[in-house]
């Protein structure tokens, strides 16, 4: 159950990054993990934004997409960026929530971007 999950993840951070890719972004970072919390996907964005990227996947009508994604969760993200940009030349930065949708029969996803959020995408 447990490679399940993590391999259903995976595959909605794969397309949350398509779509930002397509949009002209460039990858940064993935899966950046802290004590204090960690990242799925660091975007530069076309603006030239950093992005830093929540992805929630989900399959068939499962509860908990962007619902999942409260005050604590952010919190926790928006350390976890801290320490990544400690000495890098400043940006602009936002935070952005994803939620996948996939098909139970894991071929087609609906995705749903929450830009710029800043106490979770409810």
């Amino acid at each position: 159950m447990k490679m399940r999950r993590q391999r259903i993840g995976a595959m909605g951070e794969d397309i949350a990054l398509q779509h930002y890719v397509m949009e002209g972004a460039l990858l940064l970072d993935r899966n950046v993990s802290y004590p204090c919390g960690e990242i799925d996907l660091i975007i530069e964005d076309c603006s030239g934004a950093t992005v830093f990227v929540e992805v929630k996947t989900r399959v068939g009508e499962e509860f908990g997409g962007a619902e999942s994604v409260g005050r604590g969760k952010m919190t926790r993200m928006r350390k976890a960026a801290m320490e990544w940009v400690e000495g890098r030349p400043y940006c602009p930065l936002r935070f952005d929530v994803v939620v996948v949708i996939l098909d139970r029969e894991l071929e087609t996803a609906d995705i749903t971007v929450y830009e710029g959020v800043e106490h979770g995408a409810r």
